[in-house]
């Protein structure tokens, strides 16, 4: 439940599957990231001529990669539905002429629409370069994007037996309690999946170490990467507008505070920064927008601590692991 005053929101199931197909459309971005560009839904067709519509393509400009998006229901039986009908669209996306079909979809929207050409251009990529670019990026394998309402041991399993890359996101849904048509909706912290598979096939159980995902502000204050009081910079340069430069101060807590305001996480202090210069972008990734005065991003010194966490696994599973008996 959540509770605003006097007012409270109680967890509700989605209407249907088309009712949670468009908040993903509309809310992309906090799902794959700000670098991330939504193609609508396509027929695809598999090698024999078999036809199969994802419910969307996401294209990550800034990690060159892309998803195949398909929302589901978890009332949808994994075994019956899920599973048979994403095999089917990761075979049809395989297909040269399914890749060259997504590669034309974002073409046109790159065209068409502002915020995409934006999005290029903020990655340094040129016109004369997008399908250059485009048909870099869809001739690596892709990754499916499940946003789904919630998330069963069944699903986590056949997500880990495929060949190709899983990211499952939890969606939930709220209504105030007796004015239904009230409506809010919870999305992941920071773009996070409640599974990536990518993630998780980098890291061995055994050794415990954190993965990026879990990585805070506060980590790396305890590691002495970062300390406490330390200004953080970023700068910005709406469309059209000038640059600004934002400093961000941070917390014991890990979070960080800028003009007058502390935010539990970059990416919220990163976009409190970009809106107050102007612009009308709803996320961004505050871990590649704030950087030390020496200029290192704080993704980098994550990087650094996560390398770090890694050696000292390494280093305690070499020492308790039992001498071999000759």
């Amino acid at each position: 439940m959540l509770i605003f005053r006097d007012t409270k929101y109680i967890k509700t199931p989605f209407r249907n599957e088309d009712e949670l197909e468009q908040v993903v459309v509309s809310n992309y971005e906090y799902i794959f990231g700000p670098t991330s560009i939504y193609l609508p839904k396509k027929m695809i067709k598999t090698g024999d001529g078999t036809g199969t519509i994802p419910d969307g393509f996401a294209i990550d400009l800034g990690a060159r990669k892309w998803y195949l998006v398909e929302a589901e229901l978890l009332h949808h039986n994994v075994w019956n539905h899920i599973a048979p009908q994403v095999s089917k669209q990761v075979i049809a996306s395989l297909q040269p002429i399914s890749k060259k079909t997504i590669e034309d979809l974002a073409v046109e929207q790159y065209q068409n629409d502002p915020i995409t050409k934006e999005k290029f251009s903020d990655q340094g990529i040129k016109e004369i370069n997008v399908r250059k670019i485009l048909s870099e990026i869809l001739e690596k394998e892709p990754s499916v994007g499940i946003p789904i309402d919630a998330i069963s041991g069944d699903l986590k399993e056949w997500a880990r037996t495929l060949k190709y890359n899983v990211k499952l996101w939890k969606i939930t849904k709220y209504v105030e309690f007796n004015q239904p048509e009230n409506i809010v909706y919870e999305f992941p912290e920071e773009f996070r999946p409640e599974l990536d598979t990518e993630e998780e096939k980098e890291i061995d159980s055994t050794t415990g170490e954190i993965s990026r995902y879990e990585a805070t502000i506060a980590d790396l204050i305890e590691g002495d990467f970062l300390e406490i009081g330390q200004t953080l910079i970023m700068e910005y340069k709406p469309r059209h507008g000038q640059k600004k430069k934002y400093e961000g101060i941070i917390q014991e807590d890990g979070s960080i505070s800028v003009l007058d305001q502390t935010y539990s996480s970059p990416s919220y202090a990163a976009l409190a920064g970009i809106q107050d210069a102007g612009s009308d972008r709803k996320t961004v990734n505050g871990w590649t927008s704030w950087k030390t005065t020496s200029g290192k991003t704080i993704a980098d010194i994550r990087e650094e601590y996560l390398k770090q966490e890694e050696n000292k696994s390494t280093m305690h599973n070499r020492v308790g692991r039992p001498a071999s008996v000759s």
